[in-house]
This record gives structure tokens, sequence and C-alpha cells, in this order.
């Protein structure tokens, strides 16, 4: 069998960590197959994917800024994409191109790695109203959560998710967070506080009950500061490294044809390139 062609691309793309996820796993595996990282600008995006096949590409996935655009230009969508208005997974079935959206995925597979039993908390917290909220949403919906309340800086667009996901689900401005904590027993921050050495707290979690779960999507730094604060308060914590790990897990199977492993090993190889303290 030929060599078997995947890729990630965005713009800019240079950051991005996913052929070093593949990589491993190709090597791991074996396989006989390559993932590269392609810059591609905008402007050339809907050309890349109608060559894909052309070019010898089995499929691949798809960062910012194209998630939007990958979703509007794929034949088929999976129930995922269609739920969360975004694509990061491509590949080829029957003839057409397919899109998925493997967040919500590796959102909900993180948490069951790391906190059992998630799922069986009652109340959540979402924190921002962007697409990584969006798929956040989406994997509460599908693991049961019948309240879940969105909180942003700008209420309006908090409602507008709430409205897209229906019942069970709210939004609020910010300043509402301080009344929804005493009862929340997932807190998650969608947003990029704490990122890049920021110390500012999109909430303070000491409201938080005793048995809340706090998550945060962010991996850069591991523990960012709304965890820190968590974990003094003997909070059960998740970073956001294993969200990136095991949303990579459906995209390799569907182009190399083996379910892979997120293992120890894996994810202490990330965080030697991320440069951070694991």
């Amino acid at each position: 069998m030929a060599e078997r062609k995947a890729f990630v691309c965005g713009h800019p793309i240079a950051h991005s960590r996913s052929p070093k996820i593949h990589g491993f796993w190709l090597r791991q595996y074996g396989i006989d197959g390559s993932y590269d990282a392609i810059d591609v600008e905008p402007e050339v995006f809907d050309d890349f994917l109608a060559r894909l096949a052309a070019n010898g590409l089995v499929g691949g996935n798809v960062t910012i800024p194209h998630k939007e655009a990958a979703f509007r230009l794929v034949q088929r969508r999976a129930a995922a994409a269609e739920a969360i208005g975004a694509v990061n997974t491509l590949w080829f079935e029957n003839g057409h191109l397919w899109g998925d959206n493997t967040d919500a995925y590796g959102f909900a597979a993180n948490l069951d790695e790391y906190a059992p039993d998630w799922d069986k908390v009652g109340t959540a917290l979402v924190l921002g109203a962007g697409g990584a909220a969006r798929a956040v949403v989406h994997a509460l919906k599908m693991r049961g959560f019948r309240h879940i309340r969105i909180v942003n800086r700008t209420a309006e667009r908090a409602l507008a998710l709430a409205d897209a996901f229906g019942e069970g689900v709210s939004g609020h401005p910010l300043a509402a967070s301080g009344e929804f904590l005493p009862d929340t027993g997932l807190l998650v921050n969608t947003t990029s506080l704490g990122m890049h050495g920021s110390d500012e707290l999109p909430v303070d979690p000491s409201a938080l009950p005793a048995h809340a779960i706090v998550a945060d999507i962010v991996y850069v730094p591991l523990e960012t500061p709304l965890l820190a604060a968590a974990r003094a308060r003997g909070l059960k914590t998740v970073d956001g490294l294993g969200m990136l790990l095991h949303q990579a897990v459906p995209g390799f199977e569907r182009w190399f044809g083996v379910r892979p492993e997120v293992t120890r090993k894996l994810r202490e190889l990330i965080v030697a390139d991320l440069g951070v303290a694991a």
C-alpha cells in the first residue's frame, strides 16, 4: 500500500503540535504514512480543499482561521460538525469529502480520563461564547447535562449561543457568574484568560461547592491561574492538554486505520515541546 499522507492546515501553522502528536502515533504503530503542517492563506483555502485528492492527501485537520470555511465547503458533515458549526477534521468516504468536529469528543474524553463521573455533577457553567464554547456546550448536551449556563463579557454572544442549543442552556453577562458559582458542579473556562502568563482570573473559584470540577481548555500554561486557585481550594482540576491529544484520535483512525491511544508517553512528549512544567 502506498504511503498515506495527511496534514494540518491553518494560517499561521508553525505553532501547531499536531504533527508531533500524529508523528508519534505513526512511529508507534509502524504505519507507512505522513502528517505535515501546511500554511494555507484564507484566499486560497477553497482551491486547497478542491485539490486534496489530486495532491495525494487522504484527509487532515483544519485550524484557525479555516474551520468555518471548511464547514461550508465539505460535501458531507458529521453530526458534531453540524451542531458546532465548524469543521476541524476532513476525510474521503465513497468519493465525498466529509467534515467532522472532534473538539467536543476531545473535551469529553479528557474529562473521562482525569475526572471520572464528571457528567454526573449536575449544573455546568461555561465561561466564554466563542467557537470553543460551542464545542464544550455540545459535549455537555451529549453527556446529559440539563442545566448549562454560559457567561460572557458580551452578553449578546452568550444569549445567541444558548439559543442555538435550546432547552436547558441559558446565556448571561459575565457579572452574573458570581450568583451561579455556589451550585455549579462543573466550571469550564473556554476564554483565553490565563494564557501566556496573564494572572487575571475569569471568575473566583472560592465560591464553588467542594465537589465541583474545574476545567480549562487553555494548555499554555498547563496550570492556569484559574486551575491553581481551584487546586488551592482542594477542587478537582483538569488542564486543557488532554483535549488537544484526544481530539486527534478520530482523525488518525480515519486516515490510517488504527485507533491510537493517548498515553502518558505522548503527553510527556508534548509537555516537553511546550516547554512547561508537567
